[in-house]
């Protein structure tokens, strides 16, 4: 059968990632992704250490970063993305922009990471104050925080489970309550921190219910290389992509809604059953809820 005339492929605009060595989340990756971008995903080389401070300061090394990039470079990527958020914030502003140096230079196109890249979408939405979700210990949590405050940016309450490994196996239902737990205050958006860590469908669910803003870490780190080869990440309602959820569900009905923050989770959020497994965290009782967090 002659099937020339389809004259295909379709050309493809390709976005190179750099992951750490545990990253189980491609396919969520790819959902952000439109049809004619195609993700080149490599990782970082395995070392037995638990996610810590130690751990992102070594998968953030930048002669593994160069390594990584000059072997996506032949395939042709237009950018390239370091795609873990503590292994860019571990250095400050100051360590995340040679990160990027370094990348470009190895690379000879764009680079970012997942951390510039929140700074960047906070300034999008115009967030100065949030709220901070993490699967990291405390250390690595005040870490991020300290990195937040370096680029103006107020946390007015946080969340925390204490991980040190298989942070992907955690469930929607976890996410959910920590988010929960740290949106108190006056707060402009929720960050939820960790590209191994499941976000995705949980997006959406968030901003109905606690009426702003949320963001990931891996769904600011397809907004930001997308965005810089003049594409656009794809997603159901989410404000960071939308500017129409920028302005709250009532935008979408036109009428007021009861803060959902009040009502009992979905089925949606429970997630897989299994818990992972986890160390004793700190603060995590659930302080009371804002009668209305958003702002409109």
């Amino acid at each position: 059968m002659d099937v020339s005339f389809l004259g295909g492929p379709q050309p493809q605009c390709g976005v190179g990632v750099v992951a750490p060595f545990d990253f189980a989340l491609d396919r969520e990756l790819w959902r952000w992704v439109p049809d004619d971008v195609s993700l080149h995903l490599t990782r970082t080389p395995f070392v037995p250490v638990e996610v810590s401070l130690d751990l992102a300061r070594l998968v953030s090394e930048h002669e593994t970063l160069r390594e990584a990039v000059q072997a996506l470079s032949a395939v042709s990527p237009r950018v390239v993305s370091y795609a873990c958020t503590s292994g860019s914030f571990v250095g400050g502003v100051a360590g995340e922009r040679a990160m990027c140096a370094a990348m470009r230079q190895a690379g000879e196109v764009p680079a970012m990471t997942t951390s510039g890249a929140l700074l960047e979408a906070l300034c999008e939405i115009g967030a100065r104050r949030i709220a901070v979700v993490t699967p990291y210990t405390k250390s690595v949590t005040d870490s991020l925080e300290d990195y937040l405050a370096e680029g103006g940016i107020t946390v007015t309450g946080r969340a925390y489970l204490g991980l040190t490994r298989h942070i992907w196996k955690v469930p929607y239902r976890d996410v959910v309550d920590m988010a929960r737990q740290a949106v108190v205050g006056a707060a402009d958006a929720l960050f939820i921190s960790c590209t191994n860590l499941p976000t995705y469908d949980v997006i959406p669910q968030l901003e109905a219910e606690l009426r702003m803003p949320v963001l990931s870490a891996n769904q600011v780190t397809m907004w930001g290389a997308l965005r810089a080869i003049g594409s656009h990440a794809v997603g159901p309602y989410q404000a960071l992509l939308d500017p129409v959820a920028r302005r709250g569900p009532a935008a979408l009905s036109g009428s007021p809604e009861v803060p959902r923050h009040r009502q009992e989770p979905e089925a949606a959020f429970a997630g897989p059953p299994a818990a992972p497994e986890a160390e004793q965290s700190e603060g995590l009782e659930a302080p009371p809820y804002p009668d209305d967090p958003y702002e409109p």
